[in-house]
């Protein structure tokens, strides 16, 4: 075995170790958590963050995000979200920030207005802080983590090791999942999103993480897979994520992996000349009958029932009333909410309050868009238009950016069935401004 081959199952194995003993020791997560934390800020400050290492630990922070929260190892709840922005302030501090992020500048100003308003307009007995910092730690983390991005040259390599850093913790979260729930047939008994095969958890978090970790193997079976040993060990965690991830019988995350699999595929079929199309072709057959057979496997293993889910169907076989479990409600109640207060919007985190005064139903918004647009008004637009755009005319400037379509449509379809509840989608975004280089040392870091 070859010294790479050796120190990559090294990698893996720990992280397997890592998620048995959060099962069988509940407290080592707690342990696993604080460590990263802690590492994370000795590390970069002690590499002065010479090749980018901020990126490097906020990427590993992200992976374990939902993992640490399943198991109870986050010091605080939004920990990662204010773990990004400070491994990313820290990596400004030694290398700086693009001085022509004048968009994402200009993002973090439109939010002001809206948390000014909030401290005047929330109910008496709601906690401000709390409030706020549950809303608005999403987009601020977006904000500063492209404020570092933007237009930073690295190396293809580099941005392979960066997904791998947010990919290893995902493996944790598998096996921990896999121990969690070890007779899938005992616990699936409806076509419903299942906390049971979820880790006790949310199923639309973890399925929109499993989703990511989904894409980021596959993409190491293609990219980063120079011997049959790395071949194999990459398709096995990649296909036993899809299943665990297919299990939560949540869809949002799991189309979402899918698709920038996809895209991925696409974009280096058409990059490609005659021979790395023939080879693309032979990828995608294999990848393509390795997934079915995972789908099928599932489907045996559900009873059928995960067909019926993606069907929109309940266990009876019946068309449901609702494809999108009710989310359609909250985002028509937050569109009305935008058009009784346009301007400003009602201020953030208001919106849970003004939804409830009319509906009755206090529940958190599933969708970004829609929350920004109640929140913050016709700022909030502008905001979402500066988010939407600036990585397109990127792309432009460098079309050898293979990752950017990608990491774009994952905080797309996220935020419009999970929000931004993780870190996972204001820092996949920002990576999307990257400045990708096919090879060699870039001389200047933006």
């Amino acid at each position: 075995m070859k010294k790479e081959e050796q120190s990559y199952l090294y990698l893996i194995l720990f992280h397997v170790v890592v998620g048995f003993l959060a099962y069988v020791l509940p407290f080592t997560s707690k342990i696993y958590g604080y460590s990263i934390f802690i590492f994370g800020v000795y590390y970069i400050i002690k590499k002065q963050n010479q090749n980018n290492e901020a990126l490097i630990i906020a990427a590993y922070v992200v992976g374990s995000e939902v993992f640490l929260r399943m198991t109870g190892g986050n010091p605080l709840y939004e920990i990662s979200k204010y773990g990004v922005i400070v491994f990313i302030l820290i990596g400004m501090y030694f290398s700086g920030f693009s001085k022509s992020a004048t968009p994402y500048w200009l993002f973090l100003l439109l939010l002001v207005p809206s948390i000014v308003l909030t401290t005047f307009v929330l109910d008496f007995d709601t906690d401000i802080r709390k409030a706020i910092a549950f809303n608005i730690s999403g987009p601020v983390c977006l904000g500063v983590a492209s404020l570092y991005t933007f237009r930073r040259k690295i190396v293809l390599q580099q941005m392979n090791n960066i997904l791998l850093s947010m990919g290893l913790p995902i493996i944790s979260c598998m096996v921990y999942l896999t121990f969690y729930t070890p007779n899938v047939r005992d616990v699936i008994t409806s076509t419903q999103s299942n906390f049971e095969t979820s880790g006790g958890y949310g199923p639309n978090q973890v399925a929109t993480i499993l989703g990511l970790g989904m894409f980021i193997f596959f993409s190491r079976v293609i990219l980063e897979s120079r011997t049959k040993f790395m071949l194999t060990i990459n398709l096995i965690i990649a296909l036993n994520i899809s299943y665990r991830g297919i299990l939560t019988f949540s869809r949002g995350g799991m189309i979402t992996g899918f698709l920038m699999i996809v895209s991925l595929l696409l974009f280096l079929y058409f990059k490609s000349n005659y021979k790395g199309r023939v080879k693309l072709n032979f990828i995608t057959a294999f990848v393509s009958l390795a997934m079915m057979m995972t789908w099928g496997y599932t489907s045996f293993q559900t009873g059928g029932l995960i067909d019926k889910r993606y069907a929109n169907q309940d266990a009876s076989g019946r068309a449901k009333e609702s494809q999108l479990t009710g989310r359609e409600d909250i985002a028509r109640a937050e569109i009305n909410i935008f058009f009784d207060n346009p301007i400003f919007g009602v201020g953030v985190g208001k919106g849970v309050e003004v939804r409830e005064s009319k509906t009755g139903m206090f529940v958190a918004s599933h969708d970004e868009i829609t929350r920004m647009l109640a929140e913050h008004g016709l700022l909030g637009i502008v905001a979402l238009l500066i988010l939407f755009f600036t990585p397109l005319v990127l792309y432009l400037e460098n079309k050898f950016n293979m990752f950017m379509l990608c990491f774009v449509l994952f905080w797309f379809l996220t935020i419009n069935h999970a929000a931004m509840r993780t870190a996972a989608p204001a820092f996949v975004y920002s990576l999307s401004l990257l400045n990708v280089q096919l090879g060699g040392t870039p001389k200047k870091r933006y």
